[in-house]
């Protein structure tokens, strides 16, 4: 049926278009109850952090985050370089970084408010050597791609290594004295240098602050040349930091030692006072798998760069300067604040070692000049096969007799403790084979059925040695069904000392001596002893001088024992004491005393373990799960005493039910473990367990480039 208009009611195309747009356009002006306009289209709020300024813009959730954010440059009509920024959800912690996704995927609609920012910011950051810089670092990326970036960018190899770490508070502080004390610690630490994204680097102090491209050296491959000052590699810092401030008269600054200047600086700095203390201290560590922005970390906020696994893998003198200063810097600052315990004797060696790590990093180059290739050959010599590494280096001299496999046998003092006893040490004639020791009431009886046999795999080895008074001990946690047995060993000498304890280290990760490092941790235990030895020639010792400052040099605890006396006569006392221990490292090249002093710092029985307070299944009271290279230690929350021990090797899988924080391990041939992480989020305990799993399978034949992938899929857990 067709039907038919007078001739003044019809209408043209035109006139026809005219009415749709002016409908579309009453239409256009609605608003409906949801706050969406009548023709579908709604406002989306945001926020332009660069110009400070609210921005309101009409879209559907059917536009793609790209479009969002070339309609609000459109509508912006500012000239500038936009490529850095993207968009970020407030309420919801997210960065829409998926371009092609639209609105309605992410689920953004009317109520949400949206930040137009720049993707890199700048972030304060204290190095190990507790200095501060300004670097410019990614805030939408991983934390773990942004802490590679940042390394990279300071040209230190193996970033996986380490992680940021929120700064401790100290709870006797009041927040306002602990932000002037922060503010001061800033100043005492002298200019702050300012690299950019892993490609350029700004620096901020006498001069005016420049930018400078480099050319990303990071590679093991590459040809070292050494600076006569610090060992450091001559031609890949200078091409890194280029002209800038940082190569004047000094390619290799990160790679530089500063001693303390004053003991002031120690006082202000927060020091745990307790195992719970360093348990906190931990909870700091931020996700890895998640980005800064995600985990509240704002603009010029402040974060430790620390190393976070203490497994250092193929730590090289030659390639390794910066790597090698920041590591030795950590050790230190951790002794002296006391975030480890260590012997007085073992304290004095420290200081010693850091005093002639001090007078070496002071002296000019033009004294160095003359002996920088006698150092590189020295270097050569005495670290080729020194491998910083916590299963110990492997020799490439010597391969030893695969035939036969080494043993020990002599006469050991053995006590096994028990509550109410009086009795002591009983001496036995002990032989070591594989990772087993039998113990004889004598020689003769050798061939017969021991009288004590233990199996050490898996056992706790802590040493306890005294110089002074002769005493060289180990102290043996062996695990058994229903926790750990206790027994002690005595030895009478240094040597009999060492070569028990590298087979026992080696037994508690079921290796035997005929492994390719017993032999170089041999060496190690005695280099170690003989650096704590007192009372050399008085002939040799240098006269005490004022710039030894020994209140920077050893921990505020053995400063409190001389309380009663004299100042003047404790600093001539302490000094007397650390000169005197100096005389067993004065021969040392400087980058082989950092060396020795990380070594030395690897060999103290608390050393890389990471504690977190927990609540064990089937426990009444909180106690300590310490996570070290390869295993996990149940520990008494304030003695730090073993409980009981778990080996990585013998682990099937690990578990985590992320609603009650509960981390379950299982293993091959033993009970499945369970515990409640308390005052921490449990995947900051998840991230190390996977982390060091994720260390463990490094090789040396493998290229440079990290499997991030793997690490997520280890440490993530939900990503």
């Amino acid at each position: 049926m067709c039907s038919k208009r007078f001739p003044e009611q019809q209408k043209t195309r035109g006139e026809q278009q005219s009415s749709s747009k002016d409908c579309w356009m009453a239409l256009d002006g609605i608003r409906m109850p949801d706050g969406c306009y009548a023709d579908g289209t709604w406002e989306l709020k945001m926020h332009v952090t660069d110009l400070h300024r609210d921005v309101s813009l009409r879209v559907t959730g059917e536009i793609h985050i790209g479009g969002v954010m070339l309609k609000l440059v459109e509508k912006l009509d500012v000239k500038k370089d936009w490529s850095d920024h993207a968009l970020w959800w407030e309420k919801k912690k997210t960065w829409l970084l998926k371009t092609h996704w639209t609105l309605d995927k992410y689920g953004i609609q009317a109520d949400a408010r949206l930040l137009f920012t720049p993707q890199h910011k700048l972030l304060r950051l204290q190095l190990p050597n507790m200095k501060h810089m300004k670097v410019k670092v990614n805030f939408s990326d991983r934390v773990f791609k942004a802490v590679s970036d940042i390394c990279k960018t300071f040209n230190i190899r193996h970033p996986e290594e380490l992680s940021l770490l929120r700064k401790p508070r100290d709870p006797k502080k009041k927040k306002k004295k602990l932000e002037e004390a922060e503010e001061d610690s800033l100043e005492l630490e002298g200019p702050l240098l300012t690299p950019g994204s892993a490609s350029e680097i700004i620096y901020i102090g006498p001069v005016k602050g420049s930018i400078y491209s480099s050319p990303g050296l990071y590679s093991k491959t590459m040809t070292p040349t050494y600076d006569s000052r610090d060992g450091s590699p001559l031609s890949p810092t200078s091409a890194w930091f280029g002209d800038s401030p940082l190569s004047e008269g000094n390619p290799g600054i990160l790679a530089v030692s500063q001693s303390i200047a004053s003991p002031d600086i120690l006082v202000k700095l927060y020091k745990p006072q307790s195992l719970l203390d360093k348990a906190k201290i931990n909870q700091g560590w931020l996700d890895s798998s998640r980005s800064l922005m995600e985990q509240d970390v704002k603009e010029n906020d402040v974060l430790l760069l620390r190393f976070k696994y203490h497994s250092f893998f193929d730590l090289n003198p030659k390639y390794d300067a910066i790597r090698v200063n920041q590591l030795y810097e950590q050790a230190k600052w951790a002794i002296l604040l006391e975030e480890i315990e260590c012997t007085e004797e073992e304290m004095m060696m420290f200081a010693a070692l850091q005093y002639h790590i001090n007078k070496l990093s002071g002296m000019s180059s033009d004294n160095h000049m003359n002996n920088s290739e006698k150092e590189v050959d020295e270097v050569d010599a005495a670290l080729s096969d020194l491998e910083i590494t916590l299963e110990g280096g492997k020799t490439s001299s010597t391969l030893g007799d695969i035939t036969s496999i080494p043993e020990l046998a002599d006469y050991v003092k053995v006590f096994k403790p028990k509550k109410l006893t009086l009795k002591g040490y009983k001496q036995y004639w002990c032989t070591f084979k594989d990772i087993t020791i039998s113990c004889y009431k004598s020689k003769e009886e050798a061939l017969g059925t021991p009288a004590h046999q233990m199996n050490l795999r898996g056992c706790e080895v802590t040493p306890d040695v005294n110089i002074s008074g002769q005493k060289f001990n180990i102290k043996l946690l062996i695990p058994v069904a229903d926790g750990m047995n206790e027994i002690w060993l005595r030895c009478d000498t240094e040597k009999q000392y060492a070569h028990w304890m590298a087979a026992c280290r080696l037994a508690s990760k079921g290796k035997t001596m005929a492994d390719s490092s017993y032999n170089l941790e041999v060496q190690n235990i005695l280099s170690f002893l003989k650096m704590q030895h007192m009372n050399p020639d008085p002939q040799f010792i240098e006269p005490i001088t004022t710039d030894i400052n020994p209140e920077c040099l050893v921990s505020p605890r053995y400063l409190k024992k001389y309380k009663n006396k004299q100042p003047g006569y404790v600093r001539d006392l302490i000094s007397a004491r650390i000169l005197e221990a100096h005389q067993n490292v004065a021969q040392m090249s400087l980058i082989e005393a950092k060396m020795r002093f990380i070594q030395a710092w690897q060999s103290l029985p608390e050393f890389g373990i990471t504690h977190f307070l927990a609540k064990f299944q089937g426990g009444k009271k909180e106690e300590l799960i310490g996570i070290t290279y390869n295993r996990l230690i149940r520990m008494d929350a304030h003695t730090g005493d073993a409980i009981k021990t778990w080996r990585f090797s013998n682990m099937k899988q690990w578990n985590v039910n992320w609603e009650i924080k509960m981390v379950t391990v299982e293993f091959a041939d033993e009970p499945s473990l369970s515990f409640i992480c308390a005052e921490v989020d449990c995947k900051v305990v998840h991230e190390f367990i996977g982390g060091y799993i994720f260390l463990s399978t490094r090789a040396k034949d493998q290229n440079e480039s990290l499997d991030e992938e793997m690490f997520y899929k280890l440490t993530s857990g939900w990503v």
